[in-house]
């Protein structure tokens, strides 16, 4: 949509974005890689703490509820002793697999460019401050 100056409303809003309040859901840094651990079925708690590096016991956790809460995710607990508990998508949940396989995609063909681009940035604004401080002396 075309900017106009004579436009006195915002077009875009984070309040009635649907795709922003889908990014708030999945934007962690760690829902993508637990629900990645989930893709292929059920998993248990502790298997998707050894699966998802680096993860602590109370991120994985609350990380759970969260996706849980959102209908995202499912608790399976089997009444044994201890008791059983396992993780899987809901259905709700598998649709998001294929977006964030498209998104994962995009990152392994395309991350090295961003890395490339923010390198040639930071020479470009470090070189350009280092010419102003010695303009200034």
């Amino acid at each position: 949509m075309a900017h106009s100056s004579t436009t006195k409303q915002s077009d875009i809003s984070l309040s009635n974005c649907g795709y922003s309040k889908v990014l708030d859901i999945i934007s962690n840094k760690w829902t993508a890689l637990i629900i990645y651990a989930m893709e292929n079925g059920k998993i248990r708690y502790g298997e998707m703490l050894k699966r998802v590096e680096g993860i602590s016991k109370k991120m994985l956790t609350q990380t759970v509820r969260k996706l849980e809460r959102d209908g995202l995710v499912q608790r399976h607990i089997t009444p044994t002793v201890p008791p059983s508990v396992e993780y899987s998508l809901t259905t709700l949940g598998e649709t998001l697999l294929q977006p964030m396989k498209e998104l994962r995609q995009w990152g392994r063909v395309n991350y090295t460019q961003v890395v490339d681009a923010r390198v040639k940035y930071d020479f470009a604004y470090t070189t350009d401050s280092h010419e102003a401080d010695s303009i200034n002396r």
